[in-house]
């Protein structure tokens, strides 16, 4: 049995890089970025109207003229209309390419129009007002976006803007879960009286979801020889493999001998934790992991966002900071294990985040998940935790 902090270590230890490959920028939200986006002209790419009003020379207006006969009217995305004379003006609006031919915009507010002309109210007005000036936001083949970032709606959006019609993107994983257990029938099955519906698998591939992580589920009876025949065909054709159930010490617990009789090298088996103690971690010659999670669903959620995304942010090259809560009541632990509680998050008005316990029936009652929003992680070598102590919290909502 290993400690919490070793089982991390080892499984760190197998973060690997999957590539990179190309995908249009419009099913590229959620990825992670493989190169830098940058510009292909400048932004703005031209001197861009701020305000719908009128573009002026302001020597006209630094010269006294406070009255502008209106040459034209501009709307944006048209070819920019020069004034035909120094104190004339363009009616324009906002989005509009700036005329060469005049060098200051004035909002509708501060002027009026009779007969063709616009006079200006007030003397507040200064040279370049109300005009984004091109090139201010990002010059041409600057970098606009880094890489190793998770592709967000405004990344997207500026991938748009400056014609990146397809990116590079960190490959994921082939990933397959599956669930085990002649007691588990289909969803839309009526269980037996001594039967449950499968719902881990869909647990665990709903929440790989968020990282645009489309895993296949496959489900395998509690039978040695379709155990070993359905694992084999899953170490040739995915990169990752999770498990869920079928690695306790039932006579019907067959995947850990069937992984080592495929050749799966185990790095650790049983995680000094409660829920998830009964955790098996493993490698195939071939590069393939094998992460066997117990088969409780608390188990199984657990051990998901305590091991495997961290594992596989970090090998998409994602930071995963730390995250710490403020326990917001007591909590009292006997067993010699590191301890996982479930927990609602709020927050005080010092701004911190308070983890009020949220204590179910143990690992096979995962109604609670519904409503709880992390788990917090209580060291070992205490059996008592009082209100006010700071421990690291692991989101799930």
């Amino acid at each position: 049995m290993v400690k919490v902090e070793e089982a991390e270590a080892i499984i760190q230890a197998e973060r690997r890089d999957f590539g990179t490959e190309s995908v249009a920028f419009e099913q590229a939200l959620g990825r992670v970025l493989a190169e830098n986006l940058k510009t292909d002209r400048d932004l703005p790419p031209f001197n861009r109207v701020a305000m719908d009003g009128i573009a002026i020379r302001f020597a006209a207006f630094e010269g006294g003229t406070r009255s502008f006969p209106i040459s034209a009217t501009q709307a944006a995305g048209e070819p920019p209309v020069d004034i035909k004379a120094a104190t004339d003006c363009i009616e324009i609006m906002t989005g509009a390419a700036l005329p060469p031919s005049t060098d200051t915009v004035i909002r509708y507010e501060d002027f009026r129009i009779e007969n063709g002309v616009a006079t200006v109210l007030t003397e507040d007005i200064s040279r370049g007002q109300n005009i984004h000036a091109q090139g201010k936001d990002k010059r041409r083949h600057d970098t606009v976006a880094a890489a190793g970032q998770v592709i967000s709606p405004a990344l997207l959006g500026m991938a748009a803007a400056v014609g990146a019609s397809a990116l590079q993107v960190k490959k994921l994983p082939k990933v397959v879960v599956i669930s085990t257990g002649d007691e588990l029938v289909d969803v839309e099955e009526t269980p037996l009286p001594y039967q449950i519906r499968r719902s881990n698998s869909y647990m665990v591939q709903a929440a790989l979801q968020k990282y645009q992580l489309h895993a296949h589920l496959l489900h395998i009876p509690d039978d040695a020889e379709a155990t070993k025949a359905e694992l084999a065909l899953c170490l040739q054709h995915y990169e990752v493999i999770i498990l869920s159930g079928g690695i306790s010490m039932g006579k019907f617990d067959y995947v850990p001998q069937v992984l080592e009789a495929l050749s799966v090298q185990k790095l650790f088996y049983k995680v000094q934790q409660r829920p998830g103690k009964p955790f098996w971690f493993g490698k195939h010659a071939n590069g393939a992991l094998v992460f066997a999670l117990p088969g409780n669903p608390v188990s199984t959620f657990m051990c998901l966002h305590r091991y495997f995304l961290p594992w596989l942010m970090a090998s998409l090259g994602l930071d995963n900071p730390e995250r710490y809560g403020v326990l917001n009541g007591d909590v009292s632990f006997q067993a010699p294990l590191q301890y996982f509680l479930q927990v609602k998050l709020g927050m005080n008005g010092q701004g911190q985040v308070l983890a009020t316990p949220f204590e179910g029936n143990g690992s096979g009652d995962f109604a609670n998940l519904v409503e709880a929003d992390a788990f917090l992680e209580l060291p070992l070598g205490k059996s008592n935790f009082t209100k006010g102590e700071v421990y690291r919290i692991w989101p799930f909502r």
